[in-house]
């Protein structure tokens, strides 16, 4: 081929071989000015379309945002779920213990010391709900300064007591939970929200071509002072 080659420009003269290579280069020129505007070669920057670019790097880190935000919604509704499951144990305990309470007890002449045996009983069972935290510190605090608690009880009244209480520990962290749910949900919302946003202001940008990035960056530049750029949590 090579040797073809030599013979055919070896026969041609030296004006009209640089015109035939000036041909082809016009050739190839206006080939490559045909192709559509969307097909660059391999590994060309897109600097046409730099805002497009931008939004869209934009969208992918709101999408990993979005991401924990709900995963952090679901953690949320199955702490939601595991404290009801916890109130309505609690709650069934304190039914059967106080129903157990509905018969008086025996009145009779207490034994010395008594009455410092039934407050250490109460003492020692308010701790130990406390350290597995069916009572809270606060409720803690009111059993050992007496606060609405009586520790001249008998044991089985003391017992009900306690386990009323910790029927009302468990309903409180429950609404706790609750609230913290719905805060989780409201943030899953607003970081759909913002990603669904960029990723229709890329699409849109991707469409309207490079000659409305100008626009496009200017109407974002007064939309959001420099302290107010949305960010991606």
């Amino acid at each position: 081929m090579e040797s073809v080659l030599q013979t055919v420009f070896g026969a041609m003269p030296q004006a009209t071989a640089i015109w035939l290579i000036i041909l082809l280069a016009l050739a190839v020129a206006v080939a490559a000015a045909a192709l559509p505007q969307g097909i660059r070669a391999p590994g060309a920057p897109d600097e046409e379309n730099h805002f497009a670019a931008t939004l869209e790097a934009a969208a992918t880190e709101a999408a990993e945002a979005a991401g924990r935000r709900r995963a952090e919604w679901a953690a949320a509704q199955e702490a939601v779920d595991q404290a009801w499951a916890a109130y309505e144990e609690a709650a069934e305990l304190a039914r059967r213990i106080s129903a157990a309470t509905a018969y008086p007890l025996m009145s009779r002449r207490r034994k010395p010391g008594e009455n410092v045996d039934r407050q250490r009983y109460l003492h020692r069972s308010a701790t130990a709900l406390c350290r597995s935290q069916d009572l809270s510190i606060a409720q803690l605090n009111d059993v050992f300064a007496h606060r609405g608690w009586n520790p001249r009880l008998h044991p089985v009244q003391q017992e009900a007591e306690l386990r009323n209480a910790v029927r009302e520990h468990r309903f409180a962290a429950y609404r706790k939970m609750v609230e913290k749910e719905r805060s989780a949900w409201r943030g899953a919302e607003a970081a759909a929200e913002t990603l669904r946003g960029l990723r229709a202001e890329a699409a849109s940008a991707r469409l309207r071509g490079p000659e409305a990035e100008t626009t496009d960056q200017q109407w974002w530049a007064e939309q959001w002072a420099p302290t107010e750029l949305p960010a991606a949590a």
